[in-house]
């Protein structure tokens, strides 16, 4: 199976992954702690989860991953799955591998699934669009940072 979730032994190549998305966003800057991240996804109390997708016939290959957290609609009364980054490494796209990813989580969950895009992200807009999910109109994401 070419999506399955991420164990404590991937950890390495999680944060290698989300450093390589930053690169392509243009933020070179991005050096993660292994051993906070860690705690973070399969300490005690996790605070978010991973899915890996590998390509097909590449069973020790990591191309891509969704990191998620579990989210909660009080108006839908329902939890659901805040996606916080979704990349698939430019060599391993065009073979449904983000589509993959995307179905998993749609699995998981009777909720919604839910993510924030850069704006001027035209190709990542088609592929949205092409799986069927439309922007939010009329709300606005605020954040708070201490």
């Amino acid at each position: 199976m070419p999506v399955r979730d991420a164990v404590f032994e991937d950890i390495e190549e999680i944060c290698t992954l989300i450093e390589e998305h930053a690169v392509y966003e243009d933020n070179h800057d991005l050096k993660l702690d292994r051993a906070e991240m860690s705690g973070h996804l399969f300490g005690p109390a996790p605070k978010a989860w991973v899915l890996i997708a590998t390509p097909p016939g590449e069973p020790g290959t990591v191309a891509g991953l969704a990191f998620c957290s579990w989210s909660f609609s009080t108006w839908e009364a329902r939890p659901g799955i805040w996606l916080d980054d979704l990349f698939v490494r430019p060599a391993h796209r065009r073979y449904g591998l983000g589509s993959e990813l995307l179905d998993e989580l749609s699995n998981r969950t009777s909720g919604r699934v839910e993510w924030d895009m850069q704006e001027g992200n035209e190709k990542g807009k088609a592929f949205y669009a092409q799986l069927g999910a439309e922007p939010v109109p009329g709300w606005i994401r605020y954040r708070w940072r201490p």
